[in-house]
């Protein structure tokens, strides 16, 4: 009894997400009635149902686990009717690698009562509830006369809905993603499976052979390539990518070269970083992969430039393992800092003192905290509140959505401040060094568009905001020309498609390193450059000719 009356309040109080999704999906089709509609809650019932009565089975085993599921299931159906998110092994490895600060602006009193009303007072039910088991023998048989019972009545009703069934499955694979707490209990088991694996001792090295076209001699100046990989920035608030408001003022003003068809490798940070600085391609990207073969980062090391990673978010996820790098976090710099965290000028702290004591060509990574939500009214100094009235709570679900895409829009802007910051730098030492500036954000944010709040849905059926980010590129004369690229060669192909795909060969591209990790198809220079890898100095202007 207990079994059947905690599946029909996981199926009717935690599971609203799934049935309104599911009941969509019915609409829409052929299939859709109400006795099919009842028959998919009554499937869902005898799901949890029978999968209750196997863990009753085990007497010590049932009543904790079940306490635990019902706390679960409340966390998980408040975040996904709240933020529209869903509860995946790559979401949870997001918040487990995220730092305590950003964490905690997900905690709320909202939260809470949600938690205590329908996880922890229910499951404090179940603590005194008093369980009357029989004999062994007796209660064995008792509990396979009722697992048997309860599988064939969900065989059955399958059975007679079987073609609405296969319909409305087949066409909507993401439905399984939404029953709560089955998907996020399997979720979660996946990621400790994977985090648990033994400790990798010897990583695969990648592109031992990389070293500097032997032109570089000729340059007479040493190079400095700052890549900024922005934080949940997404393309379509981009006014130079065509947004009615003006959130790149500065950025305008310089002579950049933006490509506004850019993608994502993932909807996270906990899987675009490592992606995007690998050489594995979004289609076949593996994270335990990934973690055990040397990346772009280590390619640059090999071939002799110097790499330092600064860090102002929550870490570089494995990705700066063997690197010098400098977090700013928490830094305590006036007017740069608050109590909690520090906007990311932040990172040019001392970037001038480490250029000139530079030895070899470098390739400096700044890892923004650019537009982190829900928080986003604190990424950015109270000069940049320009676009009014902001949502200034962390619970953004309760401000309208003008509200939030004005604070939204404001961390845009002081994004396109600091990427100019960047470029004064860069430009600043340009009669010393050959200087370079690539931008390129993580991944996207819905900001409420169809009740979606954030990131990290799955890839698969995840919204273009979250996937559609901006990319940014600036050389310095100096670079260009010792590099032999051609500017208007990229401006004429940068309305092309591209990726986070690009970063890893455009990078060893741009710096002339020859290695067989090199590929050119996904470089984007390739069609743009004198061939010095090559050299025979021939342009390749098929694309910009195109």
């Amino acid at each position: 009894m207990l079994a059947f009356v905690s599946a029909v309040f996981l199926a009717t109080i935690h599971n609203t997400v799934f049935f309104k999704a599911a009941f969509a999906a019915v609409n829409k089709s052929a299939a859709g009635n109400m006795p099919f509609q009842a028959a998919i809650f009554i499937c869902l019932v005898l799901l949890f149902f029978l999968l209750l009565s196997v863990i009753a089975s085990i007497k010590w085993l049932f009543k904790p686990l079940l306490m635990i599921l019902l706390v679960i299931a409340a966390v998980v159906s408040f975040f996904m009717t709240t933020y529209g998110v869903i509860i995946d092994d790559s979401m949870i490895q997001n918040l487990m690698q995220t730092d305590f600060n950003e964490a905690f602006e997900l905690f709320n009193i909202q939260l809470f009562l949600h938690v205590l009303c329908l996880g922890i007072l229910p499951a404090a039910w179940v603590y005194k509830t008093d369980i009357q088991y029989r004999p062994f023998w007796p209660e064995v048989l008792r509990r396979l006369l009722v697992i048997g019972i309860v599988g064939a009545l969900l065989a059955g009703t399958v059975f007679m809905f079987y073609k609405d069934f296969s319909f409305v499955l087949r066409n909507n694979h993401s439905l399984r993603y939404l029953i709560n707490p089955n998907y996020p209990v399997y979720s979660f088991v996946k990621y400790l499976k994977g985090s648990t694996q033994t400790q990798i001792v010897n990583v695969k090295p990648l592109g031992v052979d990389a070293k500097q076209n032997k032109d570089w001699q000729t340059r007479g100046k040493k190079s400095i390539v700052v890549v900024v990989v922005g934080e949940t920035a997404r393309a379509a608030n981009f006014s130079l990518n065509g947004y009615a408001r003006q959130t790149n003022p500065r950025l305008s003003q310089e002579a950049i070269i933006n490509f506004p068809d850019t993608h994502s490798c993932g909807t996270a940070t906990a899987a675009s970083l490592p992606c995007m600085f690998s050489n594995l391609k979004q289609s076949h990207f593996s994270d335990s992969e990934a973690k055990q073969t040397e990346n772009l980062l280590d390619v640059l090391a090999h071939a002799g430039i110097s790499v330092l990673w600064k860090d102002n978010n929550s870490g570089c996820k494995s990705v700066c393992l063997r690197m010098a790098t400098e977090n700013t976090e928490a830094l305590k710099v006036p007017n740069l800092c608050t109590s909690s965290e520090c906007f990311d000028e932040v990172m040019l702290q001392g970037l001038q003192r480490y250029f000139d004591q530079l030895k070899n060509d470098a390739v400096i990574v700044l890892h923004q905290k650019g537009s982190h939500g829900p928080a986003y009214y604190k990424r950015y100094p109270e000069r940049f509140r320009q676009f009014k009235p902001e949502c200034t709570n962390d619970q953004v679900q309760d401000c309208s959505q003008d509200e939030i895409v004005n604070a939204y829009d404001n961390t845009i802007l002081y994004t396109d401040h600091f990427l100019a910051e960047v470029i004064q730098l860069l430009k600043a030492n340009a009669s010393k060094y050959n200087t370079a500036m690539w931008y390129m954000s993580d991944h996207g944010e819905s900001l409420g568009e169809n009740g979606i709040y954030l990131h990290g849905l799955p890839y698969s059926f995840a919204p273009e905001e979250q996937k559609h980010i901006p990319f940014i590129l600036w050389l310095s004369d100096g670079f260009s020309k010792g590099f032999q690229l051609d500017k208007e060669c990229l401006k004429r192909q940068s309305n092309a498609a591209y990726s986070h795909d690009n970063l890893f060969h455009s990078v060893l591209g741009m710096l002339a390193i020859k290695t067989t990790a090199y590929e050119a198809d996904y470089d984007i220079f390739s069609n743009c450059r004198v061939d010095l890898m090559g050299g025979d100095f021939r342009y390749y202007v098929a694309v910009a000719q195109r």
